[in-house]
């Protein structure tokens, strides 16, 4: 049945790439087929076009989506690794700024201490995985944890659809918005969807970036559940297994391909064929992501946890422009 969810996926994806295609203006294609994906899989999601059996295997949208990230390491340049030294201060910034805003700022609307913690950590590192590591590290409540990933989840959402078309009303370039996406956007998905719907290059950066960023997810898990007071839970709980799975193992498999395309061990039809088939897997994914996105979990929320989201992820991604726009 997983493979059913996977062929629904691809034949999306195709008709994502056929429309996209018909809209041209000035030899270009503006609708973006990784955004068409995500519309039309959201779509058909809250209209109720989605049997409840299918909703679980549409929801493996990841291993297509890994291996994808994978394949797209064979797009990576000197140039991209040149940015990787700054973009650390940028990191380091836009995570730090996020994490107390949102903290405190949920605290002062009264929400629990731990869902604030949960909230602060999913806007501020690494989305939902960031709080699957941190929640029984504080011995959070199974609804704050729920909570906290459904408001993620669609806060990254919206930054998805709305931060292209900001890049471009802007006027920033590939490589800057590559940089303000990958420091920017919550979850990895999402990342790497908005930085491909704005250009290919700017899809590489934000890509390397944020798979950067993801690799302080278990110290800022560990240190705010030293925060917590929660010293013994935290050797307790966090063993082999919960690092394993927090750990980022595609870098490893995006680098390899990255090294080899840098050292010319590809050719420029073989690089070609990689990236193509890399972006494809990755609007598999895409269409995915909006067969999960379902907006009638907004009521299930109540207004305010998706509120501090959402305030936090625009002070994210302010913050992070205003440092790319300084230091590139």
């Amino acid at each position: 049945m997983v493979m059913i969810g996977w062929i629904v996926m691809a034949l999306v994806a195709l008709l994502s790439k056929w429309i996209s295609s018909l809209v041209v203006i000035n030899d270009t294609h503006p609708l973006e087929a990784m955004l068409v994906g995500i519309i039309l899989g959201a779509a058909a999601r809250n209209l109720g076009f989605i049997p409840k059996k299918m909703e679980a295997y549409l929801k493996k949208f990841e291993t297509p989506l890994l291996w994808g990230i994978m394949l797209l390491g064979a797009g990576f340049t000197l140039k991209m690794a040149s940015e990787l030294p700054l973009s650390l201060v940028v990191i380091f910034a836009s995570m730090l700024v996020g994490f107390f805003f949102v903290y405190f700022v949920a605290r002062k609307m009264g929400l629990p201490d731990k869902l604030c913690a949960l909230l602060a950590v999913g806007t501020s590192i690494c989305g939902g995985s960031a709080i699957a590591i941190t929640s029984p590290l504080i011995k959070a409540k199974e609804e704050e944890t729920s909570y906290a990933v459904s408001t993620i989840v669609i806060a990254a959402f919206f930054l998805l659809v709305s931060l292209p078309f900001l890049g471009n009303l802007l006027g920033l370039d590939q490589t800057v918005f590559g940089i303000w996406a990958g420091t920017s956007v919550h979850n990895t998905p999402q990342t790497i969807g908005t930085g491909y719907i704005f250009g290919e290059e700017a899809g590489q950066v934000a890509t390397i970036i944020k798979l950067t960023r993801n690799m302080f997810m278990i110290v800022v898990a560990i240190l705010v559940s030293f925060w917590f007071g929660a010293k013994k839970a935290g050797r307790d709980k966090l063993g082999k297994k919960a690092i394993l799975k927090a750990f980022p193992w595609v870098l490893f498999g995006y680098v390899g391909m990255a090294v080899c395309a840098v050292q010319g061990y590809f050719t420029p039809e073989g690089i070609s064929f990689f990236k193509a088939a890399g972006k494809f897997l990755i609007l598999m994914g895409m269409v995915g992501i909006g067969f999960g996105t379902d907006f009638r979990a907004i009521k299930k929320l109540g207004f305010k946890p998706l509120l501090i989201g959402i305030w936090g992820a625009a002070v994210v991604t302010t913050v992070s422009l205003i440092m790319v726009k300084l230091l590139f």
